[in-house]
């Protein structure tokens, strides 16, 4: 299934359908000086002031009658405990039994109402996998479209507004 870009009409073989936010958005605004001052950062975690902890992780939406899914690779924060005890069994077999850990979202998500700071459970997946991200504020979009999937239509729209940043 391919996908026309609505800003620039060019038709792509494949739908974009993957998207990731390089910082959390409280990292993202730091000026170079401030980030290198206050910021430990590998590829999948991050740390802020050594006392705000975050984790990379992909959020999925599914897309209904069909296998595809929308994923957004954003940052959840997690509690210096769950953070650490992650980064414990970062490589140990089998650590995808580990009950879900509670986190706020920390990326603003393209197409939804502030999604910054919004309750989510992260949960830890086979060694080499990302953490699954689920949003758990009841009531807000990401959550009711994660649980309940969303249109072809809708997601053109989301697509569109990750690659461009606008409507239309």
């Amino acid at each position: 299934m391919g996908y026309r870009c609505r800003t620039c009409g060019v038709w792509h073989h494949e739908r974009p359908t993957c998207f990731g936010l390089d910082l959390p958005a409280a990292v993202a605004g730091l000026s170079e000086i401030e980030f290198r001052r206050r910021v430990e950062r590998g590829s999948e975690q991050c740390v802020l002031d050594n006392k705000h902890f975050f984790i990379l992780g992909n959020l999925d939406v599914p897309i209904r009658n069909s296998s595809e899914f929308i994923r957004w690779t954003v940052w959840s924060t997690l509690s210096e405990a769950h953070f650490m005890r992650s980064s414990e069994l970062w490589n140990t077999t089998g650590r995808e039994s580990e009950p879900p850990y509670f986190g706020w979202l920390s990326n603003q998500i393209p197409g939804y109402p502030s999604s910054i700071n919004i309750k989510a459970t992260v949960q830890t997946e086979p060694v080499g996998v990302r953490p699954t991200i689920r949003v758990i504020d009841e009531g807000h979009p990401l959550s009711v479209d994660q649980e309940h999937g969303i249109t072809e239509e809708r997601a053109e729209e989301l697509i569109h507004l990750a690659l461009h940043g606008h409507d239309r």
